[in-house]
């Protein structure tokens, strides 16, 4: 019966043992597993503070490529304002602003008249010119006006001054008033003849309406901005200039006896001067705005 015990005993022991070392051996393994990982993760830390000290994760500046706006476009109500066309507003970024653009109106009273337009001073009054011409806005409408400053005004398709498109825009190139003291000898004129230039009411909200100077003008308060000059045609625009006038709706002796109408109003391609520089903008032209092709109304 001792011998019997014993053996149990010693079994017993040994499978004690062998628990043991495999505890003791499990342990071990957990031991070198965390010691491993803990030595990647070191070595992970070294290798990103090491990049990061060198600059790895800084982010170079996001370029901005979208294209700057030249013109903001003003909307107009046109409920119960029969006198304003909803003709869609020009583009605001990608616009000429360097060099001129042509444009020839032809009126009833013999043409054409060969215009010349600053997309250097004034880009947008241009821009928006080009893209009324481009909807037959100014054909067969009439210049109703010979103001007393000696130009032609021409651009509202009602007829009344009140006219025009559902927008409007600022004032560009407004000239300088002259000094009034000392008074120079001859005083030059604010609007030289063969002048083109915007007219608005209120002054500064802009859209379709243009005067064409048939002789010098000279003004202490000049409000209307200058966006071209007359390169042909002249003697046109001078003739209209000396037709009798009558009354208007408002009772002022400044419509013409006879009728001056537009029959066409087209505008060409952006022109760069030679000797200036390639377009700031560094973007395409935009299409032929009321060219031959772009107007079937053109004459």
């Amino acid at each position: 019966m001792a011998s019997s015990r014993d053996r149990q005993r010693k079994l017993a022991r040994a499978k004690l043992d062998r628990q043991m070392a495999r505890r003791a051996a499990a342990l071990r393994r957990r031991r070198q597993i965390r010691a491993g990982v803990g030595t990647a993760l070191i070595l992970v830390l070294v290798v990103a503070g090491s990049a990061w000290a060198l600059g790895a994760f800084d982010r170079e500046p996001t370029e901005d490529t979208a294209a700057p706006e030249v013109c903001l476009w003003t909307p107009q109500n046109t409920e119960g304002n029969s006198n304003l066309k909803d003709v869609g507003e020009p583009a605001t970024t990608g616009l000429p602003t360097a060099g001129t653009r042509p444009m020839t109106v032809t009126t009833n009273q013999g043409g054409p008249i060969s215009i010349e337009l600053d997309l250097a001073k004034a880009p947008c009054a241009a821009a928006s010119i080009a893209h009324l011409a481009s909807q037959s806005f100014y054909d067969n409408t009439n210049c109703h006006e010979i103001t007393a400053e000696g130009a032609l005004r021409c651009g509202d398709p009602s007829g009344t001054g009140l006219g025009g498109p559902a927008y409007s825009f600022h004032s560009e190139n407004v000239p300088t008033a002259p000094e009034s003291s000392p008074a120079p000898a001859t005083e030059p004129p604010t609007y030289p003849k063969g002048t083109v230039a915007m007219i608005s009411n209120p002054p500064g909200a802009n859209s379709s309406q243009f005067l064409i100077f048939f002789k010098d003008s000279i003004s202490h308060d000049p409000a209307y901005p200058i966006i071209g000059r007359v390169t042909g045609g002249l003697d046109v625009v001078e003739k209209i200039g000396a037709l009798p006038t009558v009354a208007d709706e408002a009772g002022q002796k400044v419509k013409p006896e006879n009728d001056v109408v537009i029959q066409s109003l087209t505008v060409g391609e952006p022109v760069l001067d030679p000797a200036s520089p390639a377009d700031p903008t560094g973007t395409p032209s935009p299409a032929v705005s009321g060219s031959t092709e772009a107007s079937p109304n053109a004459g």
